[in-house]
Formats: C-alpha cells, sequence, structure tokens
C-alpha cells in the first residue's frame, strides 16, 4: 500500500509540474555583459547582420570612435574598453566590402565598419557580381558608402568576379570568394 501512495504521489508531482507555467531563464553573465555592451552603443536588439548594415552606411563623423567593428568570416566582433562581443553571422550569407580606387589604397583583410576607409566616397557605381559558372548574382547601380566602401551580402560558398564601373567610365575586376578564410575587404580592385 506504502508503494502505491508514493507512485500516486510522485504521479501527481509530474502532472502538476507539467501544467505549472513556464519560466524565462535568467540571462547568463555573458548574455547579460552582451546587451549591456549593445545597449551602450545603441546596437541592441540588432542582428549581427543589422550592425554591419547599419556601421558600414554611417557617415565617417557619426561612426563610434570609442569601438572597433571588424567583419570575420561567420562572426562580427566588436571591442571597446570594457571588453569585446561575439555575433554570429547568418549561415547562408557572407559580408565583403570593397573599396574601389584610382590611385591610393590600403591592405585590408577582416574589414572594420568603423577604421576602414577608401578612396572613393559617396560615388555611383555600375556593379556587377558574376560567379564563375557565369550566373549574375548581383547587377545594378551601387552608391559607395562614406568611408568609400561598397559592402553587399553574398551567397556563403560561391566564387566568382566582382567587376565596378564608376561614371566616368573606369573599370576594374577583382575575383572574390566567400568560404572558410575568405576576406570580408577587399581593397584591390583599381579602376583603370
Amino acid at each position: 500500500m506504502r508503494r502505491l501512495t508514493i507512485i500516486a504521489a510522485l504521479a501527481a508531482a509530474a502532472t502538476l509540474t507539467g501544467c505549472a507555467a513556464t519560466t524565462t531563464q535568467p540571462e547568463t553573465p555573458s548574455q547579460s555583459a552582451q546587451s549591456q555592451f549593445l545597449s551602450s552603443h545603441k546596437l541592441q536588439g540588432l542582428s549581427a547582420e543589422q550592425i554591419i548594415d547599419k556601421l558600414d552606411a554611417m557617415a565617417i563623423a557619426d561612426r563610434p570612435t570609442d569601438m572597433t567593428a571588424s567583419v570575420r568570416v561567420d562572426e562580427l566582433v566588436l571591442k571597446d574598453s570594457t571588453g569585446e562581443v561575439s555575433l554570429p553571422l547568418p549561415a547562408d550569407r557572407f559580408y565583403v566590402s570593397l573599396a574601389p580606387f584610382v590611385k591610393q589604397s590600403h591592405e585590408c583583410f577582416y574589414h572594420s565598419l568603423t577604421t576602414c576607409r577608401g578612396e572613393m566616397g559617396n560615388q555611383e557605381f555600375q556593379f556587377k557580381v558574376t560567379a564563375t559558372d557565369g550566373s549574375v548574382i548581383f547587377e545594378g547601380t551601387r552608391t559607395s558608402f562614406d568611408n568609400g566602401f561598397i559592402g553587399t551580402w553574398l551567397p556563403r560558398g560561391s566564387q566568382g568576379t566582382i567587376t565596378v564601373t564608376d561614371s566616368n567610365g573606369l573599370s576594374g575586376q577583382v575575383p572574390f570568394g566567400t568560404g572558410t578564410g575568405a576576406a570580408t575587404c577587399v581593397t584591390t580592385l583599381q579602376l583603370t
């Protein structure tokens, strides 16, 4: 009899537990630090993709000087004097930021959203991305950001060429890849 009472009590407890309202798990210390970091830079509630788009398109005068933001292959790394936050990038998309130039450029591999500067800011270009199989991924007019870069999201795992032509007819082409170990910052496209 005692055994049946214990089994009945356990079954009742399991039933009550199954019907209880679920509670939200509190933030872990790392999640709390991340939230504080993003909030302090007015980036709370934004995905890594949205942060990249916002910072790269921001006017140079408005860019944060107390934070760096580096676009890596699979993460966005944000740093300031208080610490570092890493946000994952989309599994199917890869960010490439390209700075066409005529006279001067700089070496770059991982694009810095807060410090990289290109020669040709706020200019209109014909922009074409072609995969190695000849299919056109994107073709149209793009205007470079204030920092001289043209940012674009491409399919992950693709390869091909990017062709850029300015309003004076100067043109250039550069290969790209969006696989493991690929650059997110392309500063080798000289227009001639």
